[in-house]
């Protein structure tokens, strides 16, 4: 039987959970949280939307980790969630001790499956993960890239007018302030980005990409976003579970890559049931490779600070 667990019934959590159910991949997902009556409300809820919508998943919500055993793919949406005039490494320390509590947890109930993080600072959660899981790397990754992208597709359309559906673009790099949109590997149709706009435009959309979520948050004031996130989340389940072999941008542990080596960053994968298949290497531009190697540079020193905390 295939299982997938969503650590946390946050907003973020129930909505990948729910994505996940009304996909119909698997034959249950299960949603636990530390908060008694939540997730088996939710799920409830959910599962009364089966014959609504005509899908026989069957979600379970629980408060027992012993419910998630020999779960396939588990994603970690536990964690605070970014508030005005917050970054995602204000939320480091708070973060990481739930991380590492959830990933002990993991560890012990689904020995076998791929972990999805999702939970911010990202870079430096999924590192953590794959450090206290001893999981293989291929089989610890992080959701980034995914939504960087969608959001970077999102600003193109929407400033050239074009249809999001013939808008391939790309985001690498860390999910923060280092992150990496790259032009030289984002097309509309079958012309790239920059034939289109000027590089003033470029630098613009650039910009907006990297403050994407940071907006989201601004308006809504009271939390950050969760139906975008939701949504490049349970795409990348569904490229697992499906062994899809699809390419998409994710974190993931570089193995010299792109040049970089030992730190987890955001490149384009081919994801499947072993978790990350192969890092496809694009070309990239100079400028693109050296900003690439920033945020690599980045996460290494705030990985760092990490290491010194102490989170028992």
């Amino acid at each position: 039987m295939s299982k997938v667990t969503v650590v946390g019934a946050g907003k973020y959590g129930s909505t990948t959970a729910m994505r996940l159910a009304e996909a119909d991949i698997v034959d249950e997902v299960v949603m636990t949280d530390i908060v008694e009556g939540l997730p088996q409300g939710l799920a409830l809820d959910i599962n009364q939307s089966r014959p609504v919508l005509g899908y026989r998943t069957i979600m379970t919500g629980t408060n027992d980790y012993a419910a998630t055993a020999g779960s396939d793919v588990v994603v970690i949406t536990a964690g605070l969630p970014r508030k005005p005039g917050m970054s995602r490494m204000d939320l480091l320390e708070v973060n990481a001790k739930i991380v590492k509590d959830v990933t002990t947890q993991i560890a012990e109930h689904s020995p076998d499956a791929v972990i999805i993080n999702v939970t911010n600072p990202l870079d430096h959660m999924t590192t953590l993960a794959a450090e206290v899981s001893g999981f293989p790397t291929n089989r610890v990754m992080g959701q980034a890239g995914m939504l960087d992208s969608a959001r970077f597709a999102h600003f193109i359309a929407e400033v050239t007018g074009a249809d999001i559906m013939e808008v391939s673009a790309l985001t690498l790099g860390s999910h923060g302030e280092t992150m990496v949109p790259v032009p030289s590997q984002t097309k509309v149709g079958d012309k790239l980005l920059e034939d289109l706009v000027d590089a003033e435009a470029v630098e613009s959309l650039v910009e907006r990409t990297r403050k994407g979520g940071a907006e989201v948050v601004a308006l809504l004031k009271t939390g950050s976003a969760y139906f975008a996130p939701s949504a490049a989340a349970a795409k990348m389940v569904e490229a697992v579970i499906g062994d899809t072999g699809e390419m998409m941008p994710v974190c993931a542990w570089m193995n010299g890559e792109y040049g970089i080596s030992d730190v987890y960053l955001g490149v384009p994968a081919r994801l499947g049931k072993e978790g990350i298949k192969e890092i496809v290497e694009l070309p990239l531009t100079e400028t693109e490779q050296a900003a690439l190697e920033a945020a690599s540079a980045s996460v290494k020193e705030k990985v760092d600070e990490l290491h010194q905390l102490d989170l028992d």
